[in-house]
């Protein structure tokens, strides 16, 4: 069988910073066949020649909206289905070009959008969705003005309420429904809105959302399914009730304190930061049209966000890698990287937009790693990335994206 061999590599295996040089690497067909230090014998392969560059996993980004196609997230169901589409399309290429072979949203992506890039109908990232986030009335995922008094797309689900990116639902039948319906969509996880947020226009960021109990039965669910429950939580409290409530990831996590970060670590649980989002918003959010309550707790947000971080490293968190960004605001993912070394090490940073999310994904050992068997999803950098974070956060430094063992860049031959 042909294939493509990678000789003369720098390989980061996803996990660990002592770099082998002068690896080989063979890919047939979608897969990793063979990682060798010597010489790997395959005739007709073809051969890539990577002398002095870096051969490593495709990244991941575990915390994405792919319809969230303006940062007034209101704006957002009124921008209509194909705009919507457009907008998604637009932001996976981009960060499949970033070096990005893998994304999860957390919030409005679906399987029809999941089914167009399976069948290769449009050039994107690996995709894993959510489906819509389930919220309580009033909490972060119902986008409604305090002066409406309805849902004005008119959404439904079998449960309730929907828009783009959630789904309003109250109550245990509501919760427990809500769920299954979106697993039985094809959902991946099961997201929840567990705290106020920041794009949200009625509910204060500190306030914790959903009764014990409808965030029990909702846990309960998604592992029925062998899935798992990811909570949009910013105070570390609401963190901490979640995780307590058997909930397996946290996403933003930004007001974390030192007991909360311990707390997570000896549960084994995940919590994956957005600081491209917050930084954007902060400094572009007026002029994009972000409303002025919102604008005021991303602030509150930016000035404790860095020091969350910290408590995640000193307790040792498994950290993910993630975004979140909204609108025009897409283009400043891989500003995520330049963000986190003020805190994380390069290779803890690469491990988290490698391995941990691949864990994340429940998918350790077939993403995220540079082993036999696993997903050939490889980016070559030019230089040492473990050295210089610099060579990715750019993004200019690529030459060689794969998705699924076809190129999707090859500059070298």
């Amino acid at each position: 069988m042909s294939g493509i061999l990678f000789k003369n590599a720098r390989v980061f295996d996803g996990t660990s910073e002592d770099c082998q040089e002068g690896m080989q690497v063979l890919v047939e067909g979608d897969r990793i066949r063979e990682v060798s230090a010597t010489p790997i014998k395959s005739a007709d392969a073809h051969v890539i020649d990577v002398a002095g560059k870096t051969l490593m996993p495709g990244l991941i980004d575990a915390h994405i909206h792919v319809y969230a196609s303006d940062v007034n997230i209101h704006k957002v169901d009124h921008s209509g289905t194909p705009y919507r589409t457009a907008h998604a399309i637009r932001m996976l290429r981009f960060a499949l070009e970033s070096g990005f072979t893998t994304v999860r949203d957390v919030g409005g992506g679906d399987w029809s959008l999941a089914r167009a890039i399976d069948e290769r109908l449009l050039v994107a990232p690996r995709f894993f969705y959510a489906g819509k986030a389930l919220s309580m009335t009033g909490g972060h995922g119902d986008f409604r003005e305090p002066g409406d008094s309805q849902h004005e797309d008119g959404g439904l689900c079998s449960c309730g309420h929907s828009n783009t990116l959630s789904v309003v639902a109250d109550g245990l039948d509501e919760c427990i429904k809500a769920a299954r319906e979106e697993l039985r969509r094809g959902a991946h996880c099961i997201k929840i809105m567990g705290s106020g947020g920041v794009a949200s226009p009625s509910d204060p960021i500190w306030m914790n959302q959903y009764r014990d109990d409808e965030i029990s039965a909702i846990v309960h669910e998604a592992q029925e399914r062998r899935s798992y429950v990811t909570a949009h939580c910013h105070p570390a409290y609401s963190a901490r009730r979640c995780v307590e409530l058997g909930v397996r990831c946290i996403e933003h996590g930004t007001l974390m304190d030192d007991d909360t970060a311990r707390f997570i670590a000896e549960k084994g649980a995940f919590v994956v930061p957005t600081m491209a989002v917050i930084f954007a918003i902060s400094e572009m959010g007026k002029k994009l049209g972000f409303p002025a309550a919102s604008q005021e707790k991303i602030e509150y947000a930016r000035q404790r966000a860095i020091a969350g971080m910290e408590s995640m490293r000193k307790a040792g968190v498994r950290v993910g890698f993630g975004t979140d960004l909204l609108g025009d605001t897409y283009v400043q993912e891989r500003r995520e990287f330049t963000l986190r070394s003020e805190v994380f090490s390069p290779v803890e940073i690469l491990r988290q937009a490698t391995s941990n999310n691949a864990a994340i994904l429940q998918h350790e050992g077939k993403l995220g790693c540079v082993a036999p068997d696993a997903y050939a999803d490889l980016i070559v950098v030019d230089g040492d990335p473990l050295k210089n974070l610099s060579l990715l956060a750019e993004g200019r430094h690529l030459s060689v994206i794969m998705r699924a063992g076809e190129f999707i860049r090859n500059d070298i031959n």
